[in-house]
């Protein structure tokens, strides 16, 4: 019995081996039928090339047709991916300060139309009136139909000082409006805070930058003091916060939440595949927060608002963000020229993508215009003649006057909306804490 059992062990090794050496075969065949498809699409692109090179009614230089060919094949992939000629990536590895200038906005291609995400706050460009959502169609004399991101930024950049002409069409516009601008150096204040009411802290994060965290804790220290404690309620401000530095809205994200996922991220690539949690100590306390974000609101900005409300510890009031969830990587050629490509997406700890959706706010608000109304003095009952008085009451000591606050609201909070509907709710919501359940 034992003798006739090598035989059939045999036959199946053989049958094993032979059906592996099959799906490999197929699979080698499949690989190799794939580059086959590659070549010939390569292929069709040295013939163009060199019919351009050998028929052109002109001389075309070799290196200005492959960069064409470069610039549109990235352009095809996403509105961020672009190639940076040798120009144009020096001016992003150097250090231009003193030298060049800008406007202040952040910009993008959306549906084929160079669109602002954001003016920054302070910049020419916030100064002169630019908004979200603006599209640009000319610059100086050249119109922007079918211009890259990097091509736009060279014609916006110069010398401090000097001005640039740009054509922007605007929803409530009948024609485009033209805007002439002055240069200068853009030095953006990443964070700025103020006490709105007493135990009421408000924070401004215009970008996120190489410092933001580390101004944020500063700020929030120095509004501990103010208030000579801790706060009973924060608003942290995103509103047109283009974004910025990844590990900064990882940071500031961290500053809010004692555990849980922040953000992560997914490609092709291993190193692509991220994921970042937050850490226990140096947790700022669990004072209610409301964050305020609108259509200029992108990229790490989304991160924070989205890191911050999965997680359930913070309130978004305002409108919808930008959508901006793509991971840009910048990859040195060796010719100098450099490649910007998108290399992954954003997820919120929930698995919801940012890219092309946004953060969608918890309580939509939109901007308004308020009125503040004067000059009506209120007739009460203790006006009337003969009021009766209440019960052992001395009709000689004036009424008890309201509880005099150490700060109040500036005329331009009083203006903003969306910033006294997030201080209402966190004031509401120490009220309805202090009920102990009576309303119910």
């Amino acid at each position: 019995m034992q003798k006739s059992k090598r035989p059939t062990a045999l036959a199946l090794m053989l049958m094993l081996v032979l059906c592996g050496w099959l799906a490999t075969s197929r699979a080698d065949r499949a690989a190799t039928a794939k580059e086959i498809d590659n070549y010939q699409e390569l292929q069709l692109f040295t013939d163009v090339l060199s019919i351009i090179r050998r028929s052109y009614v002109e001389e075309v230089d070799m290196k200005e047709l492959v960069y064409g060919a470069v610039n549109g094949m990235l352009a095809s992939l996403d509105p961020h991916s672009s190639f940076m000629p040798p120009d144009v990536y020096k001016e992003l590895k150097i250090d231009t300060s003193g030298e060049f200038g800008g406007l202040g906005i952040e910009i993008t291609i959306r549906d084929g139309l160079l669109t602002v995400v954001s003016p920054i706050e302070g910049t020419p460009a916030d100064r002169v009136g630019l908004q979200a959502g603006d599209m640009i169609v000319k610059i100086e004399d050249r119109f922007t139909k079918d211009i890259s991101i990097m091509e736009a930024v060279k014609l916006m950049r110069g010398r401090k000082g000097t001005k640039v002409k740009i054509s922007v069409m605007r929803e409530s516009f009948t024609k485009p409006t033209e805007f002439e601008i002055v240069r200068e150096i853009i030095k953006v204040k990443s964070v700025k805070a103020r006490t709105l009411e007493d135990k009421f802290g408000y924070v401004r994060i215009a970008q996120f930058q190489e410092r933001t965290q580390d101004d944020l804790n500063k700020a929030l220290a120095d509004l501990k003091v103010q208030n000579k404690g801790d706060l009973d309620g924060l608003v942290l401000d995103l509103r047109n916060n283009p974004g910025g530095l990844l590990d900064q809205a990882v940071k500031v994200s961290d500053t809010f939440l004692e555990q849980g996922l922040i953000v992560y991220t997914e490609g092709r690539e291993e190193g692509s595949q991220m994921r970042f949690s937050a850490h226990g100590p140096g947790t700022e306390p669990d004072y209610p927060i409301v964050i305020l974000i609108n259509g200029g609101s992108a990229s790490a900005s989304e991160i924070v608002a989205g890191a911050l409300q999965d997680n359930g510890r913070a309130v978004i009031l305002g409108t919808q963000s930008f959508g901006k969830g793509s991971v840009q990587t910048i990859i040195p050629m060796n010719d100098d020229t450099g490649l910007r490509l998108t290399t992954a997406r954003y997820f919120t700890p929930n698995g919801t993508s940012i890219q092309a959706k946004g953060i969608v706010p918890d309580i939509l608000v939109k901007p308004m215009e308020i009125k503040e109304i004067n000059g009506f003095g209120a007739f009460r009952e203790k006006d009337l003649t003969n009021h009766i008085n209440s019960p052992g009451a001395d009709s000689a000591v004036p009424a008890q006057e309201p509880k005099q606050l150490k700060f109040t609201l500036d005329e331009k909070t009083r203006k903003d909306y969306q910033l006294l509907r997030a201080l209402d709710l966190l004031k509401g919501w120490q009220i309805l804490k202090g009920l102990n359940g009576k309303a119910a």
